[in-house]
């Protein structure tokens, strides 16, 4: 157990439709390079992608690739074993509108399982289809579908307590370390915008130093309207670190609570001076809409379209996608010994027991925005899962002890769980030997993060699911900038041979804090 430190939750305290600019085809053969030189006359016909690319969601045959235009235009789509795209296919794309901020997906379908693949994403102009982009080229690598090595990197919190792009000290750095590792994909935890975060151009750090934020308009203020959520996640695309990350690792994305504002949830108004829109749920839809518009999810819509999912990357991997804010409640005292207090919801905690249940992958991965043990207050209320007496299970602690109940009842083996949200990272293993609540089986809880914020911790643990803390670093100072060096991400390596699962804690620059090796049961 650790005392309690001012955490980056007590410090803020005081401080919508896919369809369109979305579109979906299956791999057409023999396409030719649809991006060429241009004559002068068509120059300024030229469309340009604004904000390089991305993709996401993969899986054995399909995936998700993004771009943003600077107009409405056209989105084109090569796909191709080689990176000289010999040979390669073309994907038709959506047309880029103002009605999505000039964003879109194109989603592939029926790629080969196992393979790395280059594509290429050029922009038409819709009035004249021979002015064309420069186009701009991406990697990806689709799961296996045999047992193979799999590697993947996770971390949350970006642009966080005043800290974002400052160039002198290297952007977004971290993602050059996560990038060196070459991972299969980037598990996102939630918090990959700071909504709630304005940026001011300079910040005195304690050494002397000054940090030198870029600032945009719409990170001057808070998030309150669809133009400035859709800001939000523009400005982190202005780091040429996390634009060449993206366009080489793809994403898994979830979210958590800054994407909107600090520790929401639904129907609460706010009581927070900086906001003219005081109702959540409408500052929730807005983001919402420009969260799908600006991730490479396979989600479909922003109005009904569920966050949560399972992404299957071959037989040793499920990663189950967790949504704790859709479904979760007021924060209060979370005490309550009836069902009332959630952070997942019926609907969904009744498809994680039956995507659980049907998972016949070695190592089921859990995505969650919120740790299980850690007790995250919201000034005198409780914004986390743990509600602090490590007792019997109360509040939202009732849906964990039964799905962990389900599972040990049910055979479901070799869960991890995984997550940021707490501003440092932590190896936590829950076993009921120690437990006031004794019915599941053993499991590990890896935190990592964050990725460009205030550094916190640590957090105490308590003692319902029987926590052990195994490893932790955390500065000694709340709100630490990324200068100061207490960034830190998660990988996890799946041996193809023995099945063995290697978790290993790294800083901003990618050394390694800690190792843990779980042998599959």
């Amino acid at each position: 157990m650790t005392p309690m430190t001012p955490n980056r939750r007590t410090f803020l305290r005081g401080g919508l439709a896919a369809g369109a600019g979305a579109a979906v085809a299956p791999l057409l053969g023999g396409g030719q390079a649809v991006a060429g030189p241009a004559s002068p006359g068509l120059l300024r016909h030229r469309p340009r992608l604004t904000h390089g690319v991305q993709s996401g969601d993969v899986t054995a045959h399909d995936a998700v690739v993004w771009a943003r235009s600077d107009r409405p235009a056209r989105m084109l789509v090569e796909v191709s074993h080689r990176p000289d795209f010999a040979h390669a296919r073309r994907v038709p794309g959506p047309l880029l509108t103002p009605g999505t901020d000039l964003t879109g997906k194109a989603f592939l379908r029926g790629l080969p399982a196992g393979r790395e693949l280059h594509y290429r994403v050029t922009l038409a102009d819709p009035d004249r289809r021979s002015a064309l982009s420069e186009p701009v080229t991406g990697r990806l690598r689709t799961a296996p579908r045999d047992r193979a090595d799999i590697r993947f990197v996770w971390a949350g919190d970006l642009a966080g307590q005043g800290w974002g792009i400052d160039t002198g000290f290297g952007g977004y750095r971290i993602f050059n370390a996560m990038g060196a590792l070459d991972p299969d994909f980037f598990l996102c935890s939630g918090d990959l915008v700071y909504a709630d975060g304005p940026l001011q151009e300079t910040v005195r750090l304690p050494d002397g130093r000054t940090w030198r934020n870029l600032v945009t308009p719409e990170k001057s203020k808070v998030a309150e309207t669809l133009a400035e959520y859709r800001g939000q996640f523009r400005y982190n695309l202005e780091d040429a670190a996390m634009r060449a990350f993206n366009s080489r690792v793809p994403m898994v994305y979830q979210w958590d609570d800054h994407e909107v504002v600090n520790n929401w949830y639904p129907g609460e108004i706010l009581d927070l001076p900086q906001y003219t829109e005081k109702r959540v749920d409408v500052l929730a839809a807005r983001a919402r809409r420009a969260m799908f518009e600006y991730t490479p999810t396979a989600v479909r819509s922003h109005e009904n379209g569920r966050l949560y999912r399972r992404i299957s990357y071959g037989p040793l991997l499920d990663v189950f996608v967790l949504d704790m804010r859709t479904h979760k409640d007021a924060n209060g005292t979370n005490d309550s010994p009836s069902a009332a207090e959630g952070v997942l919801g019926a609907g969904q905690l009744a498809w994680l027991k039956r995507e659980l249940r049907r998972s016949r992958a070695t190592w089921k991965v859990i995505a969650a925005d919120l740790p299980i043990g850690l007790i995250v207050p919201d000034g005198s209320a409780q914004e986390g899962i743990a509600q602090g007496d490590g007792g019997a299970p109360l509040g939202r602690e009732r849906e964990i002890a039964d799905l962990l109940s389900y599972a040990k009842r049910r055979g479901v083996r070799n869960m991890v769980w995984l997550t940021a949200d707490v501003h440092y990272t932590a190896a936590h293993h829950y076993d009921p030997s120690r437990a006031a609540f004794q019915d599941f089986d053993p499991f590990w809880e890896f935190v990592s993060g964050p990725l460009n914020a205030g550094a916190f911790g640590p957090n105490t643990l308590e003692g319902t699911f029987g926590p052990r803390l195994d490893f932790f670093r955390a500065p000694q100072r709340p709100n630490t900038s990324p200068a100061e060096g207490f960034q830190h991400f998660g990988e996890v390596a799946l041996d193809g041979d023995s099945g063995d699962l290697t978790v290993r804690l790294r800083d901003i620059d990618g050394a390694v804090l800690y190792t843990r090796t779980l042998a599959p049961r």
